[in-house]
C-alpha cells in the first residue's frame, strides 16, 4: 500500500528530507509532460501574436521552458522554485501549464503566510502583462478575471491537500501516540499484576511450604530421639495427626500454586490471542488473582478480632442454598476487608459490626459499620478516598452497587450484589 502514498506521507528510513515514492515519480513525470505540452502549444502560437515586442517574442519559451524543468526540484526546493517562477509569470505565455503546478506546489508545500507572500507576488508580476497586452488583444475582462481565478483555484486547491496531508499525518502522530501509551499502560498493568502474584505468592504459598518445614522437622527431630533414647516413644495418634497436617498444608500449598500456575498461563495466552470469550479482567488489566470468598470472612474477622479490634459478626446466609459465584464471594470478602481497614484506621476502638444477607434470586447484601469517633463526628464520611473509589469499580464491574454515609452518628458501607441461583456455597475453608 506505501505504493499509492506520497513520499511525505510514507515513513522514511532516515531522518532527512523525504524522499520521492513511485507514486511521486509517476505524478511528477505526469505534470512535466502536461507543462511541456502547454509549454509547447502556446509557444506555437507566439508568432500570432504580433502586438508583442520582439524581445518578449524570443524570451517566452526560454523562460517558460526553464520553469518546465524546475518542476523537478519543486518538492525539496519549493520556495526558490515558488520565486524562480515570478519572472516566467510576469514575461511569458508559455509558462501556463508550469505555473499552474508551481501554484499548486507552493500553496501545499510552504506555510500560510509564505505561501500568500508568494500568491500577491504573482498577482503583481502578472497584471502589467494582462494589463499591457492581454486586456486589449485577447478578450478584455473576462481574460482578466479567467486569470485571476486560475491563481485563486490552483492555490486553493493546494491548500485544501495541504490540510488534508497535514489532518494525515497528524492522525497517523495520534494513533502512534495511543499505541504506545496503550502498550505502556498494558506492560504496567501486566508488571502489577505479576508483582501482586509474586506477593500472594510469597504470603500464602511460602506460608504454606514453611509450615510443612516445621511439621516435617519436628516429626523428624521426635523420631530421631525416641531412636536415641532420649524421649518418648511417638504414639500412633501423635504420627497421624502429624501427617494429616503435612497432608492437609501440602494439598492447599498445591491447591494454591495451581491457581497462581492458571493465572500466569491465561495471562500468556491473552498476551498471544487476546482475552478468550467470557473471560475476567481485573482492574489492572489482566486476569484477576485468586482470592478467598465467603468461607474465609470469618477468618478475616478473628484476624481483626486477634489484631485488637472490637468486631461482632452476623453471617446471616442460607448456608444450603446455591451460592455466589467464585469471583463475587472475592468481591464480597473485599468489602468486608475495605471496611475493617476503614475503620480502624478512622475509628481505632470502636465497635464494628459485619452482616451478610441475602439469598439466591435477592441478591447478596454486605454492611459493615461502626460508630464514629466524637472528634471525626463533624468531619463527614471517614475513609471516603482511594480505597472506596476502587471497592466501587469492583462493584460496578459485577454489576453491584455500593453506597456508603454518614446517619445518626454511624459510619454505613452498604454493598449490594447479584445473587443468581448458581452452585451450592462451599463449607469452611480447611
Amino acid at each position: 500500500m506505501s505504493f499509492f502514498l506520497p513520499g511525505e506521507l510514507r515513513e522514511q528510513p532516515s531522518g532527512g528530507p523525504p524522499r520521492r515514492s513511485a507514486r511521486d515519480w509517476l505524478v511528477d513525470t505526469a505534470l512535466f509532460l502536461w507543462a511541456v505540452v502547454w509549454w509547447a502549444a502556446m509557444t506555437s502560437l507566439l508568432q500570432d501574436h504580433d502586438y508583442l515586442p520582439h524581445w518578449l517574442v524570443v524570451t517566452d519559451p526560454v523562460l517558460g521552458g526553464l520553469l518546465c524543468l524546475s518542476l523537478w526540484w519543486r518538492r525539496r526546493f519549493p520556495l526558490a522554485v515558488a520565486l524562480l517562477a515570478v519572472p516566467a509569470n510576469a514575461l511569458t505565455d508559455s509558462a501556463f501549464g508550469a505555473l499552474m503546478v508551481v501554484i499548486l506546489s507552493t500553496a501545499m508545500r510552504l506555510p500560510w503566510r509564505s505561501a500568500t507572500v508568494v500568491l500577491v507576488l504573482y498577482l503583481g508580476s502578472g497584471a502589467p502583462y494582462l494589463l499591457i497586452y492581454t486586456k486589449p488583444h485577447e478578450g478584455g475582462w473576462p481574460v482578466v478575471a479567467f486569470a485571476l481565478a486560475y491563481y485563486l483555484v490552483f492555490f486553493a486547491w493546494g491548500r485544501a491537500a495541504r490540510a488534508r496531508r497535514q489532518l494525515v499525518l497528524r492522525l497517523r502522530e495520534d494513533a502512534e501516540r495511543a499505541r504506545v501509551d496503550h502498550a505502556r499502560r498494558l506492560g504496567a498493568a501486566r508488571r502489577a499484576e505479576r508483582r501482586a502474584i509474586a506477593r500472594e505468592m510469597h504470603d500464602v504459598l511460602a506460608h504454606r511450604i514453611s509450615l510443612l518445614s516445621v511439621h516435617a522437622g519436628a516429626l523428624a527431630y521426635r523420631t530421631e530421639q525416641t531412636a536415641a533414647g532420649g524421649g518418648p516413644a511417638l504414639d500412633e495418634t501423635e504420627i497421624a495427626e502429624s501427617a494429616a497436617v503435612i497432608r492437609d498444608n501440602a494439598h492447599q500449598a498445591l491447591d494454591e500454586l495451581r491457581e497462581v500456575l492458571h493465572v500466569l498461563r491465561a495471562d500468556e495466552e491473552d498476551d498471544e490471542h487476546g482475552p478468550a470469550p467470557g473471560a475476567t479482567v481485573g482492574q489492572g488489566g489482566g486476569p484477576h488473582r485468586p482470592q478467598p470468598g465467603l468461607a474465609l470472612i470469618g477468618t478475616l474477622v478473628s484476624q481483626a478480632r486477634e489484631s485488637g479490634q472490637r468486631v461482632r459478626y452476623e453471617d446471616a446466609l442460607p448456608g444450603a442454598e446455591p451460592a455466589p459465584r467464585a469471583q463475587l464471594q472475592r468481591t464480597a470478602y473485599r468489602v468486608v476487608q475495605e471496611g475493617l481497614t476503614n475503620a480502624r484506621k478512622h475509628a481505632p476502638g470502636a465497635q464494628v459490626t459485619v452482616r451478610l444477607t441475602g439469598a439466591p434470586g435477592h441478591g447478596l447484601t454486605v454492611r459493615v459499620s461502626n460508630p464514629l469517633p466524637d472528634s471525626t463526628a463533624a468531619s463527614g464520611i471517614p475513609g471516603a478516598n482511594a480505597g472506596l473509589t476502587g471497592l466501587r469499580e469492583r462493584l460496578e464491574l459485577e454489576d453491584g452497587t455500593l453506597h456508603h454515609g454518614v446517619s445518626d452518628g454511624v459510619f454505613t458501607l452498604l454493598a449490594r450484589l447479584p445473587w443468581p441461583h448458581a452452585e451450592r456455597r462451599p463449607g469452611p475453608h480447611p
